[in-house]
């Protein structure tokens, strides 16, 4: 008897422990709603003047004249998540779903900036499609997408599913797959729902509505669906806008075509390394160019516009020369040329040296004119991006899209800097019509991608 009434009660706490795990593991997976109950809290409005209201669980968005795009936007932040909702959209609007969005004061005077899902009832029909608001423009069309632009819906309800895990984004419209991304660039942001600005002539009140807007943030490889697209991979490659712009690859992510050793005819044997499509200078005790070697372009260069993904480790020296002739210094040391320098200025002991006051921290023209010190630089493990525009002689430095600082290398203002630095002993310094792009090794782990020049 007594034996009995033991396996009762071990089978009634195995059941117990199997529905309570059944439970946890369900409410991991469970989604839950953006909208709660009836007021719009928890969602604040950025960018323009739009008018948004919430009634019978639906969000309403309406135009008005002579505003700038408008955005309701989550008070969260979200990394990786599914997201699924409703809407329904005037035919002559355009709108959109942002994910992973932000609003910065150093990012044009916190214009709201992100990934967005494409509403598009035009007869372009690129509804699904993700765009990038106020930075590289589309990123997944549906130009090759027969199906997914016949999947929108005029004047009806649309089923909206985007799935953002990690560095991969995904998008279903009434269920029929449109878009399907691979971007490293933003893993954290709000959502948020656009009204588009009209032009003044248009009519104001025109009117776009979302509702059923659900999240689901744990449980989500459970809950992943696949997708039948083949992913658009932006690391190390041209975006659609890009190439139309002129743009080029200056690496291909994965040979060392069109580099070579600043003092070598060849790629350096030992130094560099590439590794998950990242072009690496290998930590070697901090010397300057004692292992592999700087890097050029075997191209010369006149006026371009650059751009370069870096990632620093902590103490680490490097950078990015321009203008660069190999010919000029043939003994120790790194190559001459214009130099945007790259350096963890928390850590690093050439922050406080220089010619000038700060002419050695990370974005400033090394040794002679320091970046802006409220410059955006992002932590350790972050990538940063490097640009340099040079026209006529005019050259800026942006660090992170932020203007850091600029000078005119023809000006007399510049040939003073230079005969009062440790440049003044080579002739015509930072004069050069064309040179080569230069990426340096100073003996410290740096990681380098997604490098690309266009020619002005």
């Amino acid at each position: 008897m007594k034996n009995t009434n033991l396996k009762i009660l071990l089978i009634i706490i195995g059941l117990t422990t199997i529905i309570s795990c059944n439970t946890k593991n369900e409410s991991k997976t469970k989604s839950y709603s953006l909208i709660n109950g009836n007021t719009l809290e928890g969602w604040i409005q950025k960018g323009g003047d739009a008018k948004y209201s919430l009634k019978d669980d639906v969000i309403i968005g309406e135009t008005v004249p002579d505003s700038p795009n408008s955005f309701l936007t989550t008070n969260q932040l979200y990394d990786n998540f599914i997201l699924e909702l409703d809407y329904k959209v005037d035919p002559s609007m355009n709108s959109g779903i942002q994910i992973r969005s932000n609003s910065k004061p150093d990012f044009q005077d916190g214009r709201v900036h992100g990934y967005q899902v494409e509403i598009d009832p035009s007869e372009r029909s690129w509804s699904g499609g993700i765009y990038e608001e106020a930075r590289r423009g589309w990123l997944v069309s549906l130009d090759d997408n027969q199906k997914g632009q016949e999947a929108f819906k005029q004047n009806d309800w649309n089923h909206v599913r985007v799935e953002a895990i990690n560095d991969s984004l995904k998008v279903w419209l009434n269920d029929v797959p449109t878009a399907f991304l691979i971007d490293e660039e933003t893993r954290s942001g709000f959502i948020a729902l656009q009204v588009h600005r009209i032009k003044p002539e248009d009519h104001p009140g025109k009117k776009i509505m979302w509702k059923n807007i659900t999240i689901q943030t744990e449980g989500l490889e459970k809950s992943s669906k696949s997708i039948d697209l083949k992913p658009v991979i932006t690391k190390n490659n041209l975006t659609g806008r890009e190439k139309e712009n002129g743009w080029e690859l200056l690496w291909d992510g994965v040979s060392t075509k069109g580099w070579k050793g600043a003092k070598l005819d060849t790629f350096p044997t030992e130094g560099w390394i590439i590794e998950d499509g990242h072009l690496v200078v290998l930590s070697t005790g901090g010397k300057e160019s004692e292992a592999g070697g700087d890097i050029v372009t075997e191209k010369l260069y006149k006026d371009f516009e650059l751009k370069v993904d870096f990632q620093i480790t902590k103490g680490a020296n490097s950078g990015i020369k321009y203008y660069v002739d190999t010919n000029i210094n043939k003994g120790t040391g790194s190559s001459i040329g214009l130099e945007y320098q790259i350096l963890d200025d928390d850590n690093h002991p050439d922050a406080k040296l220089g010619n000038h006051e700060g002419s050695r921290t990370l974005a400033s023209l090394y040794d002679l004119i320091q970046a802006d010190p409220n410059k955006p630089v992002k932590p350790f493990k972050q990538w940063n991006t490097a640009h340099i525009v040079s026209k006529d002689g005019h050259v800026t430095h942006f660090l992170n899209e932020q203007k850091v600082l600029e000078y005119d290398r023809y000006s007399e203002d510049f040939k003073k800097l230079v005969s009062e630095s440790k440049y003044d002993k080579w002739p015509d310094f930072g004069q050069l019509e064309k040179g080569q792009i230069l990426l340096q090794d100073h003996g410290d782990r740096v990681l380098f991608k997604n490098i690309k020049i266009k020619e002005l």
